[in-house]
């Protein structure tokens, strides 16, 4: 499934385009993904780490940027502060690029008033404005502290001399209610689907379909027809129990042999 983990994050479109709130979006380079034979990713590791084996993998293929750093922690004493997720260099400017790199599914919330605040976790315990915030006002800077300098000089590398990007990927998700919620200045081009609440997937346009609940790995790739789907009435027996622990599932619907959604049933 690696192979698929990678063309589903390499197809996932940047969550804005150029510069938006001060930061500019990492765009990957074109690459060749002939007899691309990526290595193994440990499945029980988390979604954000394997994405970033999946950027690293990915990145070894590009003919623009060689991989300078990665995962890099950033120290006081012996407490860490923080980490570099990468740094880059492209061949023909030899400019140095860090990269922060997040990918993430958020549902899109139209009772919250301004747009950018819109974009919550499934769950509602991550926000986007928080994490975009987060990269910008702390680990941005954190390169030009007193420990960001000490780290990177350890690697010879002058802070002075870094641009700063954020490779922020991320899958959105409409209210099923309203497909048409305005999420400016983001990029629409993310919306892979929708979400709904539980007393509505129990409802009659939702009966005659097929289903699957995805892995959380798998959250990243498109649906497709070889795994083992589920009626109806058993899928929403194992949605209930997940949304009585507050865990909202992504779901693969099967509506023909040709026809697949992405949703999420929420608890909240």
């Amino acid at each position: 499934m690696i192979k698929e983990q990678c063309l589903g994050f390499l197809n996932t479109p940047p969550l804005w385009l150029g510069e938006q709130f001060g930061i500019e979006q990492f765009l990957f380079p074109e690459l060749n993904m002939n007899r691309f034979l990526p290595k193994p990713i440990f499945k029980k590791m988390r979604l954000g780490h394997q994405m970033e084996h999946v950027f690293e993998q990915l990145l070894i293929r590009n003919d623009t940027y060689e991989l300078v750093l990665h995962n890099q922690p950033v120290k006081d004493g012996n407490l860490t502060i923080g980490e570099i997720d990468f740094i880059l260099k492209n061949l023909e400017s030899k400019q140095l690029i860090h990269v922060e790199l997040t990918y993430k599914f958020y549902i899109v919330d139209p009772t919250i008033s301004e747009p950018i605040h819109r974009l919550i976790g499934p769950n509602r315990r991550d926000m986007f404005y928080t994490k975009m915030e987060k990269i910008r006002d702390r680990q941005f800077p954190l390169l030009h502290s007193e420990n960001g300098i000490a780290t990177l000089s350890e690697k010879n590398i002058n802070h002075e001399d870094i641009e700063h990007q954020a490779c922020y990927k991320a899958q959105l998700f409409m209210p099923y209610s309203n497909m048409k919620v305005d999420i400016t200045p983001l990029n629409t081009d993310c919306i892979y689907g929708y979400w709904l609440r539980f007393n509505d997937f129990e409802k009659e346009e939702f009966r005659n379909s097929k289903y699957y609940l995805p892995s959380k790995s798998e959250w990243v790739i498109e649906p497709h027809r070889k795994v083992r789907w589920s009626s109806h009435f058993e899928t929403l027996m194992e949605v209930n129990l997940r949304t009585l622990n507050e865990n909202a599932p992504m779901l693969w619907m099967k509506k023909s042999d040709t026809e697949y959604e992405k949703l999420f049933v929420v608890w909240w």
